[in-house]
């Protein structure tokens, strides 16, 4: 098994998002900008699934502690991580394209925002 966790400051997180060309543009699918769109919280919201994207990162990688990454960090697509909700709402992860060719390990996410920050862990078990 395998954690990571990542916070993030949701008033930084917000004002980078809403300035034009942003990286956050294009790290969410239109499935996860759809379910954060009608909440009150959006910025705080994405910020949490920018979080759990982060975080499958560090628990992947130390899967490969001391190895070189599998995927270069710089050709990494984020929106190929997806978080998504089941029918009672709980957060999971859905991997595309690059990042699920490399095998899909059973991941548990768990999601947190309140007042300036945004959190997530995911635990990743592989092989």
């Amino acid at each position: 098994m395998f954690i990571g966790t990542d916070v993030v400051h949701v008033p930084s997180f917000a004002s980078q998002l809403d300035q034009e060309g942003s990286t956050f543009l294009r790290v969410f699918t239109d499935r996860e900008w759809r379910a954060c769109a009608p909440k009150a919280d959006r910025a705080a919201s994405l910020a949490a699934r920018w979080a759990a994207k982060e975080a499958y990162i560090k628990a992947w990688s130390q899967k490969l502690y001391g190895a070189p990454p599998i995927i270069d960090p710089a050709e990494l697509n984020f929106a190929e991580i997806e978080v998504v909700q089941d029918a009672f709402g709980r957060p999971t992860l859905e991997l595309h394209g690059d990042v699920a060719a490399l095998g899909v390990p059973v991941a548990s996410v768990s999601l947190s925002h309140d007042g300036d920050y945004a959190m997530a862990t995911v635990l990743v078990v592989a092989e």
